[in-house]
């Protein structure tokens, strides 16, 4: 499959994804510093179009997620795609975009949301106006949308994490979590199960969650909160940061760091970003999906919601490409697949 992204010798996927990738990121530095349409790509096949609104640009997750949303576009038959948001990922921040693209009568708005219910009267007034609504990666209220991608069973996601960490601090300890933003439906979903986790399993009794502290998906903030933890906890044996941005800032402070191999760090990153803090002794193992394959299912989600082949009732199904069918569960969740754990002995084989 191409969207493990594994190295290989064929260079035609690889080289295929890069220049997607590429594309993608080229757009999202043509935003200006309010937050303008990202770019549009044509495709044959009707005049379906698609916007994606994410919780922030110039951030390398999205910029992975759109670029496999783009690709979907263009083989879902959308006769344009295009990217909108903003630069910071503030709860009322998408508002306005989710309006201009109902003003411009998009046919699809493909939204990970930075607050479940800021965004959902817009989202209401674009529904009313004929658009399908595909909430990825971060939920709206259930009410606002017409179906949810999620990246995995959101339990797994948090059990995954609370494995890696127990097992990196040998069971017992204080450990920390670092999030995005506090309003991040994805995130908060995620960190419930940890600590409901954490109070019910037996393997964890000795494990105490001292802190939560929320970095907004900003690397400087996100820096901080991590430098602030290590101060106000100085027996902090581990932490879990289950956000890209974060793991990512963290390491890196970590790394340079009296903490570095003393204090564990896991949660959900980029192979490319974390490579250098595995090989370093940082970081053990942390966890992910493949993040293209969530915008590359959404737009088959959103053509199959336009062209009214799903309505988005537990029971659909539809068929997202070379992923092949997926289907809708109760509540209008679509599950893409399950995570990856990456360590030395892997991340060489992965490429995003």
């Amino acid at each position: 499959m191409m969207f493990n992204r594994k190295k290989s010798p064929r260079p035609s996927r690889l080289a295929s994804l890069v220049a997607v990738t590429a594309v993608a990121a080229m757009a999202l530095t043509a935003c200006s510093g309010s937050g303008t349409p990202a770019g549009s790509d044509a495709a044959a096949g009707g005049d379906a179009t698609i916007t994606f609104i994410p919780k922030q640009l110039n951030n390398p997750y999205t910029d992975v997620v759109l670029s496999g949303g783009k690709k979907g576009a263009t083989e879902a038959g959308f006769a344009s795609s295009n990217v909108v948001g903003p630069l910071e990922a503030s709860a009322s921040s998408q508002v306005s975009f989710i309006n201009a693209e109902t003003q411009a009568g998009t046919n699809v708005i493909v939204i990970a949301a930075n607050d479940p219910d800021a965004v959902c009267t817009a989202l209401g007034e674009a529904r009313t106006a004929g658009a399908k609504i595909v909430a990825f990666d971060s939920d709206t209220n259930p009410d606002c949308r017409d179906v949810f991608i999620s990246q995995v069973v959101a339990k797994d996601v948090a059990l995954i994490q609370t494995k890696l960490i127990s097992e990196q601090i040998g069971g017992s300890g204080e450990i920390a979590i670092l999030s995005a933003t506090a309003n991040a439906t994805n995130q908060n979903e995620w960190i419930k199960f940890m600590e409901e986790e954490l109070q019910s399993n037996p393997d964890y009794k000795d494990i105490k969650l001292v802190a939560k502290v929320y970095g907004d998906d900003n690397d400087t903030k996100s820096f901080q909160e991590a430098q602030g933890l290590m101060q106000a906890h100085p027996n902090l044996k581990g932490i879990i940061s289950p956000t890209t941005v974060g793991i990512a800032a963290t390491a890196r402070y970590l790394s340079t760091s009296a903490y570095k191999g003393k204090v564990a760090l896991t949660g959900l990153g980029l192979p490319n970003e974390m490579r250098p803090f595995v090989k370093d002794g940082t970081v053990k193992e942390f966890a992910l999906w493949d993040p293209a394959q969530l915008g590359y299912v959404a737009s088959f989600a959103g053509k199959a919601l336009k062209d009214g082949t799903i309505t988005g009732a537990a029971g659909d199904t539809f068929t997202a490409g070379e992923l092949g069918e997926r289907k809708v569960l109760d509540g209008g969740l679509v599950i893409v697949g399950p995570p990856t754990v990456f360590n030395t002995a892997n991340i060489d084989k992965y490429d995003f």
